[in-house]
């Protein structure tokens, strides 16, 4: 039987409910393929247990009968764009901060919360690269996401990977706010606690209140350390 996950009130996104991308990330860790995809179908609890499913075509995850989350082995066929040192995306995300710190509608989300103090959240605000589509931010990730061999846990990563694809697709309060449905990552190379990133994100597709984007995460040497592609779902009026 496969242990119950929880995802701790540290890690939430809207107040009351887990961030997206960490929770998609504990899910991630149950499924056996180096690529996988996490649809969100509730809003995933805090400081509960929640129940794993195993069968042929993947993970289910509920709190009691209420289904919280899905994962699978998938595919990513992404193309990320050229890469930025974080002094770039750092400058980048300096002009953009106006966006994070005005009309969030979740302003303690561990991620990109602007009320969440820095060793506390990640404080990861995503400005606009000069006149592009591009977005960036720099990440220097806190010690208290490292496990005991000094590497951001996987599932930190995907939190990392999740809200900053939502900032080439947001309204920034000029509509409804947008919540992840699916997030679908890989990690290609361990990511040690004690590196500064730069992390790019950039818009795929606009459908309706359906928004895709991608995320990438890069070393200070350019190397591509992980990526992700997310879909947000525009809450109706």
């Amino acid at each position: 039987m496969t242990p119950a996950i929880v995802v701790p009130r540290r890690f939430n996104g809207p107040p009351d409910s887990g961030n997206g991308g960490y929770t998609c990330g504990l899910v991630a860790g149950l499924v056996d393929s180096g690529v996988a995809e996490v649809s969100l179908r509730s809003p995933p609890p805090l400081e509960t247990p929640l129940a794993v499913e195993r069968d042929a075509d993947g993970i289910r995850v509920h709190d009691g009968e209420r289904l919280v989350a899905e994962g699978r082995a998938a595919s990513l066929d992404l193309d990320p764009p050229p890469p930025l040192d974080p002094d770039e995306a750092a400058d980048a995300s300096r002009a953009g901060f106006e966006l994070w710190d005005g009309p969030h509608p979740f302003r303690t989300c561990v991620v990109c919360g602007p009320d969440r103090e820095a060793g506390d959240g990640y404080r990861i605000f995503p400005g606009r690269v000069s006149d592009c589509e591009r977005f960036a931010a720099d990440w220097t990730p806190d010690p208290s996401l490292a496990d005991d061999e000094g590497l951001v846990r996987p599932e930190c990563v995907w939190g990392a990977l999740d809200c900053p694809t939502s900032a080439p697709v947001a309204n920034f309060g000029e509509g409804p706010a947008m919540v992840l449905a699916r997030l679908t990552a890989s990690i290609e190379r361990p990511v040690p606690v004690d590196g500064r990133y730069a992390l790019l994100s950039w818009p795929i597709e606009v459908d309706g209140r359906k928004r895709h984007a991608g995320a990438a995460l890069f070393d200070a040497d350019g190397e591509l350390l992980a990526h992700s592609r997310a879909l947000w779902i525009e809450l109706r009026r």
